[in-house]
C-alpha cells in the first residue's frame, strides 16, 4: 500500500503502527530523561513563540501577512522537538491512540502526560526568564515587550469555553502536523508536514499550553518590572496563568488525543488492536 503514496513517504496504516510503537518507548523512557527532553521541549516552543512575536510586533504587516508570517515562525518550535528531539505535552496526547490498543495502561499515560506538562511548564518558564534578563523585549523601541503585554492580557481574560474549544482547535492541527511529519524519512519531508497545520492554528489564533507557559510568565515579568500594562493587563498573573491553562490543557487532550488518535485508531487499529486497558 505504501508505493502508492510515492515519495518514500509511509502510508496512513504505517503512520499509525508508527506512532503506537513511539507511544510505547514513551512510557518505558526514564523519568530523568522524559523530564529532561520536556524541559527542553518547553524551552523550543518558546523559542517559537519568540520568533512569533518578533513578527507580529511590526504593526507595519497587513494582518493576514502578520498572522501566517508569524505561524510560519512559530513553527520552529515543533520542528526542534521532532528533529532535535524532546518531550512536548501537546504532541504526546498521540498516546491515546497506543492505549487504546491496550499497549500502554491508563496509568503510563497519565505518568508519562503529567511529567511531560510539568517539565514543559519548567523549560518554558526558564526561557522566558532569560529572554526577559537579556532585554530582548526592548527591541524595536519596546514594542517587543508590549506585544508580549497585549498577548498575555487577550489569553488570560480568554472566557473558559472559548478558551477550550480553541485549545481543541489547536492540538487537532498540532497533531495532525506531528501525525504527517511520521509520514517522512527527511528533515525536509517533515518540515513540510508541520510547516502548514503549525501556522494554520497560529494565524488561526488557537491556544497552544505549552506556548502559554511562555507568554504568559513573561509578561508577568515584564509587569512586576513596572511596564505599562494594555487593557485587560490587570489579569495578567497567576491566577490568569491557571486560569488559561485549565481549560487550553483540557482542549489540547480532547484535540489531540480525541479527534486525532483515536479517530485514526478506529480507523487503522481496531480490528487488529486488543481491547483497551
Amino acid at each position: 500500500m505504501a508505493e502508492i503514496f510515492g515519495f518514500d513517504a509511509y502510508s496512513p496504516r504505517e503512520i499509525a503502527e508508527r506512532v503506537q510503537n513511539v507511544g510505547v518507548a514513551k512510557t518505558r523512557l526514564p523519568v530523568w530523561s522524559t523530564a529532561m527532553l520536556g524541559v527542553l521541549a518547553g524551552a523550543f516552543i518558546g523559542l517559537g513563540s519568540l520568533y512569533h512575536v518578533i513578527v507580529v510586533s511590526d504593526s507595519g504587516s497587513g494582518f493576514a501577512a502578520t498572522r501566517v508570517l508569524g505561524g510560519v515562525c512559530f513553527s520552529l518550535g515543533l520542528l526542534l522537538v521532532v528533529v532535535a528531539g524532546a518531550e512536548l505535552f501537546t504532541g504526546n496526547n498521540l498516546l491515546a491512540m497506543a492505549w487504546a490498543d491496550g499497549k500502554v495502561s491508563t496509568l503510563e499515560v497519565l505518568r508519562n502526560w503529567t511529567i511531560v506538562c510539568a517539565a514543559n511548564l519548567v523549560g518554558a518558564v526558564g526561557l522566558a526568564a532569560l529572554v526577559f534578563w537579556s532585554g530582548h523585549t526592548e527591541m524595536n523601541s519596546g514594542a517587543i515587550g508590549r506585544q508580549y503585554l497585549s498577548i498575555a492580557a487577550a489569553k488570560t481574560t480568554l472566557p473558559w469555553s472559548e478558551a477550550f474549544f480553541r485549545g481543541v482547535l489547536c492540538n487537532a492541527l498540532v497533531c495532525l502536523g506531528m501525525w504527517m511529519a511520521f509520514a517522512g524519512r527527511s528533515v525536509v519531508d517533515k518540515l513540510v508536514a508541520i510547516v502548514f497545520p503549525i501556522s494554520a492554528f497560529v494565524a488561526a489564533g488557537f491556544e497552544h499550553s505549552i506556548a502559554n507557559m511562555y507568554f504568559i510568565p513573561l509578561a508577568m515579568m515584564l509587569k512586576a518590572a513596572g511596564a505599562a500594562l494594555p487593557a485587560g493587563g490587570e489579569a495578567i498573573g497567576v491566577t490568569g496563568l491557571f486560569r488559561n491553562l485549565a481549560p487550553v490543557i483540557v482542549g489540547n487532550i480532547v484535540g489531540g488525543s480525541v479527534v486525532v488518535a483515536l479517530v485514526y485508531h478506529v480507523i487503522y487499529c481496531r480490528d487488529t488492536g486488543r481491547a483497551a486497558m
